[in-house]
């Protein structure tokens, strides 16, 4: 590595990683710099967790919080119009992909001091950042938009978390707790560029799981579009090392009832980058339903980048390939499914081919939606 890894924001100023900040002096998230990623042989085979990948990390850590993310299985699941290859992220800790972020976003603030923190978030977040947060020994104060499910908040408080409901909708929660962290750190996973470090080892597990080869295309749920980007660095970093010879296409999905990066990503041509959705309906991809992204262009950049795509999703697709992956045992969130009806679509339309290896993003366990999976049971 030519020289220390840092953080930048969107101006181009340099912070150092040892600065305990969430978002840059001009107000725009931060990223890392490129890192130069790691080969086979720098693969800690004795770990079996995503920290078996640590060298791939941006700094060492005396103390690395883990409750054994990662190490998820890469499933086979065939359909009549291919095979489709599935990474069923429920196996993580707390029941979602949000673990290996959270994992080495808590290790971070633990290194830099932070005993209490501030997060926002309508569900999977909240959960994983009260669980490392109960690892670490810190306090979490997790607020959640009024109405948020009784079940939800449950997980977060019985790790010992605060949880507070705010009288608003998901993006006005989230400008709140940002103002809120005049007074506590913000340990935003929507904000913080630790959380797409913990995501982006994702990569190096699913080239190692396709024996240390990259899939040619890789399909998830898009909300936030951490995935995306955490995707985009990890295959970026093996790209670096030699270690692959192309980058997958990447194809973000987001509901049709909540689709500002689609809508944005549509007008591409016309130079509009900002992805935002003031009015949107509810979907049962909850997960996914989020009007004002944060890292907005850095998603947009990073499909456009790696010749991907994104697609907006009817609900009754949605609901049709949850009901798939059912009948395959496959207890997934809807906003798991999400993913697997857009590779679907795109295997129908031959924008991906039958005999591409076709990796699908299955965010979480549909116990963590018990409300929408109650619901659909009754429409059977």
């Amino acid at each position: 590595m030519s020289e220390k890894p840092f953080l930048f924001d969107r101006s181009g100023r340099r912070y150092p990683l040892a600065e305990p900040r969430w978002r840059g002096d001009d107000g725009s998230p931060l990223m890392m710099s490129e890192l130069p990623g790691i080969r086979p042989e720098q693969i800690d085979r004795t770990e079996r967790s995503h920290w078996r990948y640590r060298a791939a990390l941006p700094q060492r850590f005396q103390r690395e919080i883990s409750l054994g993310e990662g190490a998820t299985p890469l499933l086979t699941v065939g359909t009549s119009l291919g095979d489709l290859r599935v990474k069923a992220e429920w196996f993580n800790p707390t029941g979602s992909f949000k673990d290996r972020g959270m994992s080495i976003l808590i290790s971070t603030l633990a290194a830099h001091g932070i005993e209490e923190f501030l997060e926002d978030s309508s569900g999977n977040g909240g959960s994983s950042a009260a669980a490392y947060a109960a690892a670490a020994g810190m306090r979490a104060n997790i607020l959640v938009p009024r109405g948020t499910s009784a079940a939800k908040q449950q997980q977060s408080l019985l790790f010992g978390a605060t949880v507070e409901e705010f009288d608003g909708t998901r993006t006005e929660t989230a400008a709140e707790a940002e103002r809120r962290a005049a007074d506590i750190f913000y340990a935003s996973h929507n904000w913080h560029p630790a959380f797409l470090q913990g995501v982006k080892l994702m990569s190096y597990e699913i080239w190692e799981d396709l024996g240390f080869v990259a899939p040619d295309n890789v399909v998830v749920p898009a909300g936030a579009g951490s995935n995306v980007l955490g995707l985009s660095l990890g295959f970026g970093e093996l790209l670096r090392a030699g270690c692959i010879e192309r980058m997958p296409r990447i194809f973000a999905a987001q509901p049709a009832n909540c689709a500002p990066l689609v809508d944005a990503f549509d007008q591409g041509a016309l130079g509009v980058d900002i992805a935002r959705q003031d009015r949107w309906s509810p979907t049962i991809a909850e997960g996914a339903s989020i009007g004002a992204p944060v890292r907005d262009r850095e998603v947009l950049a990073a499909i456009r980048t790696c010749g991907g795509g994104m697609n907006a999703v009817a609900e009754d697709a949605i609901v049709d390939a949850l009901r798939m992956l059912l009948t395959r045992g496959l207890y997934t969130e809807p906003t798991g499914a999400l993913g697997f009806a857009a590779a679907l679509h795109h295997l129908g339309t031959g924008l991906i081919d039958q005999g591409e290896t076709t990796v699908v993003v299955l965010t979480g366990s549909g116990l963590k939606a018990s409300q929408a999976m109650s619901q659909l049971l009754g429409a059977r």
